[in-house]
């Protein structure tokens, strides 16, 4: 493990560093030292995530859309993850939200589909047959992408005029540099 850099340490071996630690410490400080002075962890994950109805069926209808994107940002706000922005289309929903460090991305994306496809089936259009596919696209967004990101969401609908939901993924996975299979990522 390289030494660490930076303000606390130094090149210079901490005399009183635990071995296996790889810690290097200046101005006398210890190992439990430093540990103390990074106590916080503070962490800001933006991430835009990307997920369609089941067979990309369009059964999301226009006038339930704003209150399913409501109901989906209060359940990212219960799992600490913030939206920034949530839209889409009858068929797909990009969300971009800041990932709370307390919680993996697999368990929050899996309560917001699931308590959306809930909603969807008794409080919103009250579609028994909707569901969600089983997979998601989720992409990190830096600081300055912020508003270009949300942006892009909130224009969904004209992107959509040109471009299938498929077309557009691809495009993502391109720029983003994924590599995919078209065998696993449409169900």
């Amino acid at each position: 493990m390289p030494p660490l850099q930076g303000s606390i340490v130094s090149s210079q071996r901490c005399p009183r560093a635990l071995p296996w630690s790889g810690l290097v410490c200046s101005f006398g400080a210890s190992p439990i030292d430093v540990l103390t002075f990074m106590s916080q962890s503070l962490v800001k994950n933006l991430v835009h995530l990307v997920y369609s109805t089941k067979h990309r069926e369009p059964v999301i209808p226009k006038e339930h859309q704003d209150a399913l994107f409501a109901y989906q940002a209060g359940i990212f706000k219960q799992w600490e993850s913030p939206a920034l922005v949530i839209g889409g289309a009858e068929n797909h929903v990009h969300a971009l939200f800041a990932l709370s460090k307390n919680h993996p991305l697999k368990k929050l994306v899996e309560e917001v589909k699931k308590g959306s496809s809930k909603w969807m089936k008794s409080d919103g259009p009250c579609n028994l047959q909707f569901g969600w596919q089983a997979g998601y696209a989720a992409f990190s967004v830096s600081q300055s992408n912020v508003e270009g990101v949300q942006k892009y969401i909130e224009r969904q609908e004209q992107h959509h005029r040109k471009l299938t939901f498929q077309d557009e993924l691809r495009a993502l996975f391109k720029r983003h540099e994924i590599e995919f299979d078209e065998r696993y990522v449409w169900d």
